[in-house]
């Protein structure tokens, strides 16, 4: 049914991490490499966690010899850093990832709408299909009802207010710092936002393009400032947000340096949520920086884990309740192909054999109507405890297989529109 690989912040280190992570722009043509290869699949690529879901069952080996290609990291460290996952477990992990129970941050929105972001992408790919979509739409469901019928996301910390907790330490009175922003996506424009939401007036955009620097400085009321001009605006700056999508640290020890060197010893606050990272580590070693990357967060976090912790059986329950939901429906969507030729033929049968009788018997069309009700209110009769049996048993493949024998189904299956199959197996 499915097959998962992936790693997290629980399983691999911000090094490892790091070499797994797939940068944006290549994420298209990562897509489209993966749906030649397992006809289907997508990718959850976020700062904390790089997952693969491919439709069907696959072997460990098939979906890391993949990841090795895509990543170009050592097959060594995907095998070390990465778990696998099937079928059941599957489901339950994703809605667990979606209902924030498996994040850095307990009960943290933001990786709903990266799940949502993660199926988008491969529907613009053309790597979905239907057993994807339902997979995803659900996880998406599950993580609403879970921070809607729970506490778990009430007052959840997030990176966000992270970066404002250290911040507000080293900078009690923010409406006198200056933050500057390297990148212009959504992790950077979560963190600088609520620093601006606790007071800071002065923000400063570096990012490669310049066009989505001017609109988050438009939004966060701030002004750009060239790439080339990093250090300059590092120098400015009191609190340094990185979260730029980069293969390679734009941020070195010599530019922290050089920036320092021009603050009159003001402290430098360096909050690296860069997957890669944004900044060489080595830049801790510079006098007044202090500098925390998501592993550093991850361990702040925890110290307020267990504010939200009693909730976890609370959003488990709901997770075992959509995850049922959706065995049941893979269970119908197993059977219905069956339920459908079985159906089918006993109507061939039928329309058949009702139009010899006709034909000889010269009925008029009052009894030509009934005769046709009475035969499809038998026939209805008939098959009605053969297809509740495989209602009721579809996830027992010798059912199936035993009425596609005995009513000699095997052909009938080359009619069938199993699209129209599929969508009526996703009502039930």
């Amino acid at each position: 049914m499915l097959t998962f690989v992936g790693t997290s912040h629980h399983l691999a280190a911000i090094e490892a991490r790091e070499q797994l992570a797939i940068p944006g722009e290549a994420m298209p043509d990562v897509l489209a490499r993966l749906g030649e290869r397992f006809g289907a699949g997508a990718l959850v690529n976020t700062c904390n966690r790089m997952e693969l879901y491919v439709p069907g069952s696959y072997a460990r080996a098939d979906l890391v010899d993949f990841l090795t290609e895509a990543t170009g990291a050592e097959r060594e460290l995907i095998e070390q850093s990465c778990i696998d996952l099937h079928d059941n477990d599957v489901v339950r992990h994703i809605y667990s990832v979606a209902s924030g129970v498996d994040s850095m941050v307990l009960g943290e929105y933001e990786v709903l709408g990266q799940v949502r972001a993660a199926f988008s992408a491969a529907v613009a790919a053309g790597t979905d299909d239907a057993i994807l979509s339902r997979l995803f739409h659900t996880a998406i469901r599950t993580g609403r009802r879970a921070r809607s019928e729970t506490e778990i996301g009430r007052h959840a910390i997030s990176v966000s207010s992270i970066a404002v907790q250290q911040a507000r330490l080293l900078f009690p009175d923010l409406e006198h710092a200056t933050v500057l922003v390297i990148g212009a996506g959504e992790a950077g424009r979560l963190a600088a936002s609520a620093l601006v939401d606790h007071g800071v007036r002065e923000v400063l955009v570096v990012n490669r393009t310049q066009s989505r620097a001017e609109a988050l400085a438009a939004e966060l009321g701030g002004r750009v400032l060239p790439l080339d001009e990093l250090a300059r605006a590092m120098s400015q700056a009191d609190i340094t947000i990185a979260a730029a999508d980069t293969p390679e640290p734009l941020v070195s020890r010599d530019a922290v340096e050089h920036a320092m060197s021009n603050r009159a010893g003001r402290d430098l606050l360096i909050i690296d949520i860069g997957m890669p990272r944004d900044c060489d580590p080595a830049v801790t070693e510079v006098n007044g920086v202090t500098y925390y990357d998501l592993d550093d967060l991850q361990a702040i976090a925890a110290e307020h884990h267990a504010a939200r912790a009693n909730e976890l059986e609370h959003v488990n329950a709901i997770v075992d309740e959509e995850a049922a939901r959706f065995f049941q429906w893979w269970e119908q969507l197993q059977v219905m192909p069956t339920i459908a030729a079985l159906t089918e033929r006993a109507e061939q049968v039928r329309t058949a054999e009702v139009g010899k009788s006709l034909r000889r018997m010269g009925l008029s069309d009052e009894q030509q109507s009934q005769l046709d009700l009475l035969t499809k209110a038998i026939v209805k009769q008939l098959l009605h405890d053969p297809i509740s049996a495989l209602r009721e048993r579809g996830d027992n493949e010798d059912y199936v297989l035993a009425a596609r024998r005995l009513f000699r189904l095997e052909d009938a299956f080359d009619a069938l529109d199993l699209d129209t199959i599929e969508d009526d197996a996703e009502l039930q």
